[in-house]
Order: C-alpha cells, then sequence, then structure tokens
C-alpha cells in the first residue's frame, strides 16, 4: 500500500477462547500448517505498515515466543486485568505513543481474511474522511456476533453485543466482524471515556463507534461479499472448517501455477509449502510444512510428506516421509517409511516396506524390499537384497554403516555397525557381517546344514506334521525299495 498516511496495524491477540476446550491458545491453533495469529501476521506485513502491535495475554510468555518466531519485527504488549477489546486497544495505543495515522485493528483468530480486502478498506476509510470504517458481514446464523445497528439513512448508529441485544436487534443479521480502521487521535480521545457498564463487565471497542457518531466525526463500514473469510475461529468445528477453507484456496493456487491435482477435495497442502509447474499429486496426498517439490515430480496416492524436499522427476507412492531428501529421478514406495535425514540419490530406489532413517542412498543404488537402513552410506550403483537390516544400535550408542560404490548384498543380510563394506565386495545370503568388507571381497557367514532324520515323527507325535513326514517318508522307502 502507497499513502501519504502512515498505518498501524494492531493484532488482539489477548483472549482464552474457551470454546476450544483446549490446553492451547486458541490463536496458536493451526490451519494450513501456520498457527492462526500467524496467518493474519502475514496479511497484516503484505499491507506494509509501519507498525505492528500484537497485545497478548492469556498464557502470555507461550503466546509471544510463538509471535516472536513467525514475526520478529512486531511490538509485543501486554493487557492487564481490565477485560475487553477496548482495554486491549488501549494497551496497544501505549505502543504507538505520537502516532497519528489511521489504525487497523484485526483479530488474531481470523486467519482467512485477505489482504485485497483489507486494502480496500483502508483505502475506502481514507476516501471517505471518517473517523472509524468497519468491516460488516451479512449471515444467516447472526448469533453470538455483535450487530450493526444503522439508522433511517443506513449509517451506522452502533453496535450491540449478542449479550446486551434487544429482540429486535438480535433479529438483525449484519455483523461486526471486529476489523476497524481508526483515525488515531479520535480513537485516543473517545476511546479513553469508555466505560465497563454492560452485561460482561468488559470495556468494549465497539463503544467507540457510538461515541464517534454522536460526536459527528464520521463513521461508515463496509460489508465484505466473503463472510466466510471475515468470521473468526472460536471452536474446532470453525476451525477444521478454515481448514477446509484455506485448503481449497491452497489447492486451487497451485493448479493455477501448472499442478495437477487429481482430486482436490482428499490433497491437503500446507501454505509453507512450495511446488513447480508439472507437479502431480494423486489422491490422499499430504504436503505439509516446508516441503518443497520440483518439477515432473509424481507424489500419492496415499503419501504424506513434512519439511522433505523432492527432485525433478522423483516418484514417491504410499510413502510417510518427514525431513527427507528424494533426488531426481528416484522413486520411494510403496509403503515406505522415510524419517529424519534420510536421502535418496539420483535416480535411487526405496522399495516396498523399507525403513530409512539418518542415512544417504547414492545415485542409482537401490534397497527393493523389507529393509531397515539407519545410520548408513551407501555409495552408488549399489543393489540390497531382500530383507538388509543396518543394526545400528548395541543397547548405548548408535553406530554407522558404509556401504561402496558397486556393492551386491545377497538377501536376508545384517551388517552390525560399525562396518565398512568396500567396493564392488559381495555379500552371500544370510551373511551376518560383523567385520569390515575389503574391495572385491565375498563375504560369508557359512555353517554346515544339519539334518536330524525323524524328529518331527519323534517330538511332535500326532501332529499333522508327524503324519504326513510318516507318509512321505514310507512313500520314500518303498520306492528305494523298489
Amino acid at each position: 500500500m502507497t499513502s501519504s498516511t502512515e498505518l498501524a496495524v494492531v493484532v488482539l491477540a489477548a483472549g482464552q477462547g474457551t470454546r476450544m476446550r483446549s490446553r492451547i491458545p486458541k490463536i496458536l491453533h493451526a490451519v494450513g500448517g501456520r498457527p492462526l495469529v500467524g496467518h493474519v501476521l502475514d496479511t497484516a506485513a503484505s499491507l506494509d505498515p509501519s507498525r505492528i502491535v500484537v497485545v497478548v495475554r492469556h498464557e502470555r510468555d507461550l503466546v509471544a515466543e510463538t509471535i516472536t518466531e513467525l514475526a520478529p519485527g512486531v511490538v509485543i504488549v501486554d493487557q492487564d486485568e481490565v477485560p475487553g477489546t477496548g482495554r486491549a486497544v488501549e494497551a496497544a495505543l501505549g505502543a504507538l505513543e505520537g502516532f497519528a495515522g489511521d489504525v487497523l485493528v484485526l483479530s488474531g483468530d481470523v486467519p482467512l481474511l485477505e489482504s485485497h480486502t483489507l486494502a480496500e478498506l483502508v483505502e475506502t476509510h481514507r476516501s471517505g474522511g471518517t473517523a472509524v470504517t468497519l468491516l460488516t458481514a451479512r449471515v444467516d446464523e447472526p448469533h453470538g456476533y455483535g450487530r450493526v445497528i444503522r439508522d433511517e439513512v443506513a449509517g451506522v448508529h452502533r453496535i450491540v453485543e449478542q449479550k446486551d441485544a434487544t429482540a429486535d436487534e438480535a433479529a438483525v443479521t449484519e455483523i461486526n466482524v471486529g476489523v476497524y480502521v481508526f483515525r488515531a487521535a479520535p480513537l485516543r480521545e473517545h476511546l479513553a471515556r469508555v466505560g465497563t457498564a454492560n452485561a460482561q463487565g468488559e470495556k468494549y471497542l465497539t463503544d467507540v463507534v457510538a461515541l464517534l457518531r454522536e460526536a459527528e466525526l464520521g463513521v461508515a463500514a463496509s460489508v465484505t461479499p466473503d463472510a466466510a473469510a471475515a468470521l473468526g475461529v472460536n471452536d474446532r468445528i470453525q476451525l477444521s472448517e478454515a481448514g477446509r477453507t484455506l485448503n481449497a484456496r491452497t489447492v486451487q493456487h497451485w493448479q493455477r501455477e501448472g499442478v495437477t491435482v487429481i482430486d482436490p477435495a482428499t490433497t491437503w497442502i500446507d501454505v509453507t509449502a512450495v511446488l513447480a509447474p508439472d507437479v502431480t499429486l494423486l489422491p490422499n496426498t499430504h504436503v505439509r510444512g516446508a516441503t518443497v517439490i520440483a518439477a515432473g515430480a509424481t507424489v500419492g496416492p496415499d503419501t504424506s510428506l513434512v519439511d522433505c524436499e523432492v527432485g525433478e522427476d522423483a516418484t514417491i507412492t504410499r510413502t510417510d516421509a518427514t525431513l527427507a531428501v528424494v533426488g531426481p529421478g528416484a522413486t520411494v514406495g510403496p509403503f515406505a517409511y522415510l524419517r529424519a535425514n534420510a536421502r535418496v540419490g539420483v535416480n535411487g530406489k526405496v522399495g516396498t516396506f523399507v525403513e530409512v532413517k539418518n542415512s544417504s542412498i547414492g545415485e542409482g543404488s537401490k534397497v527393493p524390499h523389507l529393509s531397515y537402513i539407519g545410520d548408513t552410506e551407501i555409495g552408488r550403483h549399489v543393489n540390497l537384497g531382500a530383507g538388509a537390516i543396518t543394526a545400528n544400535y548395541d543397547d548405548i550408542t548408535k553406530h554407522r554403516t558404509v556401504i561402496g560404490d558397486e556393492v551386491h548384498s545377497g538377501s536376508h543380510n545384517v551388517f552390525v555397525a560399525p562396518v565398512t563394506i568396500g567396493d564392488g565386495a559381495k555379500t552371500g545370503a544370510g551373511a551376518v557381517i560383523r567385520k569390515d568388507v575389503p574391495a572385491g571381497a565375498l563375504a560369508l557367514s557359512v555353517a554346515p546344514q544339519r539334518n536330524i532324520e525323524g524328529w518331527v515323527e519323534k517330538n511332535r507325535p500326532g501332529t499333522g506334521a508327524a503324519d504326513v513326514a510318516a507318509r512321505a517318508r514310507g512313500e520314500q522307502e518303498a520306492r528305494d525299495g523298489s
């Protein structure tokens, strides 16, 4: 926004949010991968204000810490024991001493308001020359919201809170959504006159509207066409509704950017994720946190990626991955589990029922089936047979396994760390590798096979196995006798 008048934003984040029935402060509940208040702070910052002030009280230290992480440049102020939005704004004005511009007041629990809506509200306020302009919405079910009471010429007369409304006032469907633009000077002057003589014993910011109207300083309202985006989150039902709305916006944004989303209804993308053109997301895919997916990659179905990097043309199927890197052209899944610091190299493969943790799999290397790879470095063009396990833990310490280039292992190998397998080495089926294997060597752990004749019939008499074994033995003896 560009204007000769400065803009300050005040975010109200002091409430407890009892209807959430949660140990977590309401504004710290997340939608789209970010706390409610984080969305509000992002929108506020997009308006390029000269200052952002956040008012806190309930769970003060936790809320303040989170806000500082989300928006390090904001000013945090504390609301005292006097309840109400008016008192919260009064505390914020203390941090805006000498400020003479416009003050935009937002609620920390309204995550869906978009910057263009607020920019238009500020512009309407400035062009109208009023002392306050508030954002309102028309809804079918206004219960719980403050009603906007207009006079015979459609001017805003006052705002009545639900608990203070008469039957006629409660029937009004235009509601106050808690977003205002004030000129700073009249706001300071008239807020000081507001008391707490109401049903809730609170200092209402809405009372300032009536006082400004009485002083003939100009009160205006702008009705938003998107009522759903302007409403706050007060309980878990509204939290999930806000999440669905935000996700639909996010999915549509990436579709416009060239991402194919096969089933938007079952695809969830956090606002913090980044996707390139020609990415394909199959049904039941969740792209969360700071995940980045490069062009041409296909993810899903039934896949969850949290804070992952996915390279160009990679394919990830029915996989759960967190803090993992999948290189270009690599394939992962189905039914793979990539834990923190799992790295799959260019054209690498992590196959069915494979878990990888704190390990790197080199270019063109494959871990195809039924394996656990932990604290391991695997070189280039390695193939590990089915059932490979790198035994990294000795009950006290985690140890590393190093597997060189072009190593091929037999099925059902256990690599007991710390151990190093040299370049080009081979291992036999069922081997338990406890010592380093030199480059180009074949490692075997072979014990002679011992067959104890008649063991089942002697030790398991009367069982089905004993019966068929006896019959087979008799048949074999008959053949030998002939």
